[in-house]
């Protein structure tokens, strides 16, 4: 490839709402170019790094058996109906009509899809187990698109489903699916992926697990234990909390006037947030009027995926207008709120003497016992792990570190194949549900993810197995003709001998080549010069490490195979 044709540009600046490394470096080297809120453009170096990433990912998925199909983008609405996904889910997915007043959704998933494929199609247990995998474009409304690649509403996904006649079954294919990721993006480049516990969320099934790689800029939170290496999602984390005290208060009403915050209420009171037992109010999306009202302890936060699964709906943040709640001042003691649900953190179990709202306006009460004054039936866990919990498992102090989520897994079990009809028949004439699973793989997050990991203050550093090039020819001087006669040659050779090579054409000085070059991060430049010419040789440039040398003409090809090996 001629630099100059190359669709896009290098740009000195980033994109003013550029602020990870992968965001700032992509887009200025040229890779991607922002279309809309969370949807982009794959420029030509992009495309290429896409495909090899494809291209891992295919051989992978064949080597396992899976068979590649390609599903719809578009779905009608009776097949979301079946799963019962159409009502379930909100804003996300997106939901239209055709010209003839169809109900139609754009696909942000496809077990729906895959089940669909299987249904008057698979009727026997020997068809199974079987799995089916697909690279698509998908569309998510996500309302906090961010981070370049990192977070979008439209994305590219390989996204496989696996159908079993047992759980048996499905968990040891599960295992070979688990160390068949490792595998893909190890091969990718990346190092710092671990695979964690996690929260199956809208997906369905009990068993899940990510696998993230670690960066600052991850917006996942990944609870560790140093010791004995778990690791799990915040949100499906849990962690042993220091024992409260148990020593009792007296109870009393305070008035507190203007004080509504943790912080304001211990400033008035002089207490410490973990004497604070604060209230937090939701809604249940598709039941507005209905009030979840959660009580943890004041230094700790709320575990929205955890009481989510409590409450066995979707929630939001309640606006309290309306509610005959007063907002900074709920409390638990004879707390009366029609049409609620109220859970008590563990963080509040033996919290004998603590701070909490008296329900009316300027007043809050302080000496509360847990046990005298409010009585919970039980104690449940819906706050989020800090850093310094305990692990569960060895006791050993927890780390949380950020993370960002490149592929997941699930053992969905029968959830798709129970409610939209898919059986087979036993050997025993009966019929049961196959047990599904699912595994997913994000194509732009590992582009950005890798981009994160393999970058410096110069630009990207592409690992050598999903560069869009292997080599950068960078003629010095090209207004010598003998220099422009030895680079057309040499592209036209190396190109002849499979080499993937971006020729940089251009009449330019050598700092704008240099800058480019180590900006788009391809891994072998070689320099073409009057001063190389004269010896019969050609620099080449690593970019990863910086390491220069000489070689000779006739010996370069040679050398090449040795370097670029992945």
């Amino acid at each position: 490839m001629r630099i100059s044709k190359l669709l896009g540009e290098r740009l000195k600046d980033a994109p003013a709402n550029a602020t990870s490394k992968s965001h700032i470096f992509l887009s200025r080297a040229g890779y991607i170019k922002q279309v809309a809120n969370g949807i982009y453009t794959f420029m030509p170096p992009a495309q290429r790094v896409s495909k090899k990433i494809q291209d891992i990912i295919r051989e992978e998925m064949d080597a396992v058996g899976g068979q590649e199909v390609l599903f719809p983008v578009v779905m009608p609405k009776e097949l979301w109906d079946l799963s019962g996904r159409y009502s379930a889910i909100g804003q996300e997915l997106v939901r239209f009509k055709d010209r003839s007043q169809h109900d139609l959704v754009l696909g942000m998933t496809h077990e729906e899809a895959a089940v669909h494929a299987a249904l008057g199609t698979v009727k026997s247990y020997d068809q199974l187990p079987f799995m089916i995998y697909q690279i698509q474009t998908k569309f998510r409304d996500e309302a906090r698109a961010r981070a370049g690649l990192i977070r979008v509403r439209e994305f590219l996904m390989k996204d496989a489903y696996s159908f079993h006649t047992s759980q048996e079954d499905l968990e040891e294919y599960y295992k070979k699916l688990y160390d068949c990721y490792f595998k893909i993006f190890h091969r990718m480049g990346m190092k710092n992926v671990i695979a964690v516990h996690s929260d199956s969320g809208m997906m369905g099934g009990k068993v899940a697990d990510e696998f993230q790689l670690l960066t600052e800029i991850g917006e996942d939170s990944i609870v560790i234990c140093p010791e004995c290496d778990s690791a799990s999602n915040i949100d499906v984390a849990t962690s042993q909390i220091p024992e409260n005290d148990h020593i009792f208060g007296v109870k009393q009403e305070v008035f507190t006037g203007e004080a509504k915050t943790i912080d304001e209420v211990c400033s008035n009171l002089n207490k410490q947030p973990s004497q604070i037992a604060k209230a937090v109010c939701y809604a249940v999306i598709g039941d507005e009027n209905k009030v979840v009202i959660a009580f943890l302890r004041g230094d700790r936060e709320v575990n929205e995926a955890k009481l989510r699964n409590l409450v066995g709906s979707d929630i939001a943040i309640k606006d309290l207008q309306d509610s005959g709640l007063v907002k900074g001042n709920i409390g638990c003691v004879d707390l009366n709120v029609p049409n609620s649900q109220v859970f008590y953190d563990k963080s509040l179990e033996g919290l004998e003497s603590f701070v909490t709202g008296a329900n009316k306006e300027g007043y809050h009460y302080q000496g509360v016992s847990i046990t005298r004054d409010v009585k919970p039936e039980k104690f449940v866990d819906i706050s989020k792990v800090a850093s310094g919990d305990r692990c569960p498992v060895c006791g050993a102090k927890l780390l949380v570190k950020n993370g960002i989520e490149i592929g997941n897994i699930f053992q969905l079990g029968t959830k798709y194949t129970k409610s939209m009809g898919l059986s087979v028949h036993m050997p025993d004439g009966s019929t049961i549900n196959p047990v599904m699973g699912c595994y997913g793989i994000g194509i732009g997050r590992c582009i950005a993810s890798i981009a994160e990991e393999n970058c410096d203050e110069k630009g990207l550093v592409w690992p050598m197995s999903v560069a869009p090039w292997h080599i950068y020819l960078c003629p010095i001087r090209l207004d010598d003709p003998a220099v422009k006669e030895k680079a057309e040659w040499l592209y036209k050779k190396l190109t002849a001998e499979n080499f993937e090579v971006l020729y940089d054409d251009r009449i330019a000085s050598p700092g704008v080549k240099f800058t480019d070059s180590e900006l788009m991060g391809i891994p072998v430049r070689i320099i073409i010069s009057p001063k190389t010419l004269q010896s019969g040789e050609v620099e080449i440039s690593l970019r990863k490490t910086g390491e220069k040398f000489f070689v000779k003409e006739e010996s370069l090809s040679k050398k090449l195979d040795e370097i670029i090996i992945y």
